[in-house]
């Protein structure tokens, strides 16, 4: 049968060097450290809302609300016709079926 080949490792060839031995050095502060005196300045421009702005707004979001209930009620509603309409289709389809076999 088919045996795996276990690869060996290979032998370095030319000259290995010892890695560079790296020493620690002193860390020195060239100018002191800064006084908290204050926070800085936000680069994020600020949004001021107007009271128009305001009602503007809270009427898009009413009528945004508004519109997906609209379009959420109506996909329900057809769901359940179509229930319903399937339902009324399997019983007259029964009912047909019952009357055929109560002539024979």
């Amino acid at each position: 049968m088919l045996r795996p080949k276990v690869p060996t490792m290979p032998t370095p060839t030319g000259q290995v060097t010892p890695p560079a031995v790296v020493e620690p050095t002193a860390i020195t502060q060239s100018h002191p450290a800064p006084v908290a005196a204050q926070p800085p300045a936000s680069t994020r421009p600020t949004i001021q809302l107007t009271p128009g702005a305001l009602i503007t707004l809270v009427v898009g979001g009413t009528g945004v609300v508004l519109v997906l209930g609209t379009v959420l009620v109506s996909l329900l509603l057809a769901v359940a016709i179509t229930a319903g309409s399937t339902a009324i289709t399997a019983l007259v389809i029964r009912s047909l079926m019952n009357s055929e076999h109560k002539r024979r």
